[in-house]
């Protein structure tokens, strides 16, 4: 049910005395740590190419392409990893991201945002002690609007949670460093958008 070893799901429900919902939060506890530690310390440079095209009136108006990466080719092969590959390629072209990570965004250009987020609150008459909060909070917005790791993920009947926390769960359930690489997007009269 957890997607871990026999042992591990054994020493959970001892942990836990038998209670099966807490022995399901610490295997996902530790799952994100063991995540977490992988992620610094082993470099996925396998993976597959999410895809995802969109369909207008019998036509194609939208194409996105995904590098999802992890360690091995045997997870690089798993159905359930290549699916999570196409469905994050699919929310691409419905989310727009522009970039994949918070620190990929681009400085100037959040300076900018909290600069214009800043001068809005004070235009609208709001005190000088809450202009922070304020633009802290348009920031974070921003960020759930712009950066692919912070959206809400689109099919939430598959999975409630930002793609961040989507790829993170199946990192630990395949047991491997797993990430989005690279992201594209063409769309019938704009500009190509490549991260």
């Amino acid at each position: 049910m957890a997607g871990v070893g026999m042992m591990d799901a054994k020493r959970a429900l001892v942990e836990t005395e038998g209670d099966v919902e807490k022995a399901m939060e610490l295997l996902r506890v530790r799952g994100m740590a063991k995540v977490a530690k992988r992620a610094t310390e082993r470099e996925a440079n396998q993976g597959s190419i999410g895809t995802y095209v969109h369909y207008q009136a019998d036509r194609p108006v939208i194409g996105v392409l995904v590098e999802l990466a992890c360690e091995t080719d045997f997870v690089a092969k798993n159905p359930e990893f290549r699916k999570v590959a196409d469905d994050i390629a699919m929310h691409i072209a419905w989310g727009r991201p522009r970039w994949i990570r918070r620190q990929d965004v681009d400085p100037d250009e959040l300076e900018r945002e909290r600069q214009f987020f800043a001068a809005q609150a004070r235009e609208e008459g709001k005190p000088e002690n809450v202009i922070d909060r304020i633009v802290e909070g348009k920031v974070k917005s921003y960020y759930e609007d712009q950066v692919l790791y912070d959206q809400k993920f689109a099919r939430t009947e598959s999975f409630e949670g930002t793609v961040e926390e989507m790829v993170n769960d199946l990192a630990a359930r395949m047991g491997e460093n797993i990430s989005v690489r690279r992201m594209a997007m063409l769309r019938i009269g704009e500009d190509s958008q490549e991260n």
